[in-house]
């Protein structure tokens, strides 16, 4: 069966590569707007509506296609990426010092000429952040690694040293919680154990 990862983001690219998959990109444009509330249940509807996006575009083929969205909360915030410097600024200033969470959601379509069968998970991990000088944020943000980043930060990157530790997969930190990914596809029989 054919793979699609609807998503452009290269870290999820690189995850789903070093699982051993063979996959191709299909990135979704569609706008994302969640009428969900609670964490877990935004990030699931934005990764549905990623997938089922490009599923729209293989209705003639077996297919399965795998959307996933990645938000950062930080009490009642929601940390997207940011739309310029100042913003990411605000992100890592709301952050630093503290304790936040990143959600991971993640949607299969399995996809044949008749059948289509959805289903949607999604995985949390606690993140805390040591406490940052303004000068070191301002460092951080003049490499430019934070601007297509939820929460404005790449915890893989340029600001590991910032982070005092994880409750969770880190991979879910990274935008794919790829170990998930592979326990659902093998509970589905999608791929053997």
């Amino acid at each position: 069966m054919k793979i699609i990862l609807a998503s452009g983001s290269p870290r999820r690219k690189e995850l789903l590569k070093q699982a051993g998959f063979d996959f191709e990109v299909e990135p979704s444009l569609i706008d994302e707007i969640s009428q969900q509330k609670e964490p877990g249940k935004i990030v699931e509807e934005l990764s549905r509506i990623k997938a089922l996006d490009i599923a729209g575009r293989h209705i003639d083929e077996d297919v399965l296609i795998i959307g996933s969205d990645t938000l950062v909360f930080y009490r009642d915030y929601v940390l997207g990426k940011p739309v310029d410097e100042a913003d990411a600024y605000e992100m890592i200033q709301r952050i630093q010092g503290k304790e936040h969470f990143v959600y991971t959601g993640v949607t299969f379509v399995e996809q044949t000429k008749s059948v289509q069968k959805v289903s949607s998970f999604h995985e949390g991990t606690k993140v805390q952040v040591e406490s940052m000088t303004k000068e070191q944020i301002m460092a951080y943000i003049a490499t430019g690694e934070p601007m297509d980043k939820a929460g404005a930060y790449a915890i893989q990157g340029l600001f590991a040293p910032y982070i005092k530790g994880i409750t969770g997969y880190f991979s879910t930190v990274v935008g794919f919680p790829i170990e998930r990914v592979v326990k659902e596809l093998e509970k589905r029989g999608i791929i053997s154990e």
